[in-house]
């Protein structure tokens, strides 16, 4: 028979697979004509030792039969024996993540490394990778999380992977440029993403779910709120259909921040509440402190300072059980804000310099950086601190800047209008207020 019968053509092919089977058929005494038998040329065997094809996982599957070895070392260079503690490894490190064991899981996932890339499996190191993207984003590691993945991405373009697995490795790198602030490069990623998966046919809604979770963010942050609506309500229903109530609280939690963000308040504090719910049920530490910060914001809104107080404390508690300082410092950034309206400026100050050393080098963090640095800013204005307040307002401008909003840049110009105006320069105040009413003309609401 021709070599066509064994060859799955590729543009991808794996080193290391043809020079095992070189150096196990010479260990067995046999030549390229007697390996491939009656069931291919002894060209074919060449091409394969030579690595100039990949043949099929049926070929393989009888090459490793007359070679007398398991067909996942011939395939990859694992042993079964070896497969399966790497397998179970592995597994150990997901339920570290699952367990919000953010630093545990990454530090496995690290000394797994060097097994696994001595391993030679694509599949078993892909699945590495997406299981330390998930330890290494809560702990900011966001940067390192998106070159492990660019890795994944190249081998997932080999034949073994699905379009599913593509797709899982594309919505994670999303996620990653979304957290970094690259928003349309985000929003296109999830979009290829979905694509992919639904392209594939096959059983994926939690996936999908995921990938229109994350596009809803997306919408949110472009102020396309009908879109990011739209993506909400269908990944509701995917989550309800497969029973997963961490997704379902983080989908009420966006529908939360939706509703807020076009002024129904009442509505927003009602899907907060179910997403509450969901994250108790399931002990989801990390996205309860969350929640509960947001809680506390609204209720600030509603006029309820006693209750954001309350939710905001239990924000702060929640997010330092979870090991998690950066939602800790969001929750106590939150609190400076009631603070400064409340008139207690000592105590805003020091609570808006904790949340800054929280979130010291934390870029994923920015639009709080520059919050807190607004806060700091104003309670410095109010006691006649000039200067102080104006290094923390152009700190909070660039940290704006760089996390591209211009509405959050018009509320820092705002604030150094103000701070222009207490010094009796009226010609800089107008200047600055104008350049925040035209950020602001330009924002679509």
């Amino acid at each position: 028979m021709g070599a066509a019968a064994g060859t799955h053509s590729t543009g991808y092919v794996r080193d290391g697979l043809g020079t095992r089977v070189r150096q196990l058929r010479v260990a067995a005494g046999l030549t390229q004509s007697q390996l491939a038998g009656e069931r291919f040329s002894k060209e074919y065997v060449s091409q394969i030792e030579r690595g100039k094809t990949r043949p099929t996982r049926e070929t393989i599957e009888w090459l490793a039969a007359r070679l007398g070895v398991d067909a996942g070392f011939l395939a990859d260079g694992v042993s079964a024996d070896e497969r399966l503690r790497l397998e179970a490894r592995l597994a150990q490190g997901e339920a570290l993540s699952e367990g919000e064991r953010w630093e545990d899981a990454a530090a496995l996932y690290d000394e797994l490394a060097p097994a696994l890339a001595a391993a030679g499996s694509p599949e078993l190191e892909v699945r590495a990778i997406c299981g330390a993207w998930k330890a290494l984003v809560p702990l900011g590691r966001v940067r390192e999380a998106l070159d492990r993945l660019t890795r994944a991405r190249e081998l997932s373009e080999d034949e073994r992977f699905s379009d599913v697995e593509r797709a899982g490795v594309l919505y994670r790198i999303g996620v990653c440029r979304h957290v970094l602030q690259s928003n349309a490069t985000a929003l296109a990623l999830l979009d290829e993403a979905l694509t992919l998966v639904e392209r594939a046919g096959a059983p994926a809604d939690q996936l999908i779910a995921n990938i229109l979770h994350w596009r809803s963010r997306c919408y949110r942050r472009q102020r396309d709120y009908e879109a990011a609506r739209e993506d909400v309500e269908r990944a509701l229903e995917l989550a309800q259909g497969v029973r997963d109530p961490k997704t379902m609280g983080h989908l009420y939690f966006q529908a939360s921040l939706l509703a807020e963000r076009q002024g129904h308040w009442v509505l927003a504090r009602t899907y907060a509440e179910r997403a509450r719910h969901l994250y108790e049920e399931v002990a989801d530490r990390t996205s309860l402190a969350r929640l509960l910060n947001n809680l506390g914001g609204l209720n600030v809104l509603l006029g309820r300072s006693e209750d954001a107080v309350r939710f905001l404390k239990d924000a702060f508690a929640t997010a330092l059980e979870a090991g998690n300082d950066a939602d800790a410092a969001q929750a106590i950034s939150s609190l400076a804000q009631v603070h400064l309206r409340a008139g207690k400026l000592d105590v805003a100050e020091q609570q808006a310099r904790h949340a800054l050393r929280l979130l010291e080098g934390r870029v994923d963090y920015l639009h709080e950086i520059g919050n807190a640095q607004l806060v700091l800013g104003r309670s410095l204005l109010e006691r006649g601190r000039l200067d102080e307040a104006e290094a923390a307002f152009r700190a909070a401008e660039a940290s704006f800047e760089q996390f591209g909003s211009a509405s959050h840049r018009a509320s820092a110009w705002v604030a150094r209008g103000d701070l222009a105006a207490r010094r009796g320069d009226d010609r800089a105040a107008a200047r600055l207020y104008r350049m925040a009413a035209e950020a602001l003309q330009d924002v679509r609401f």
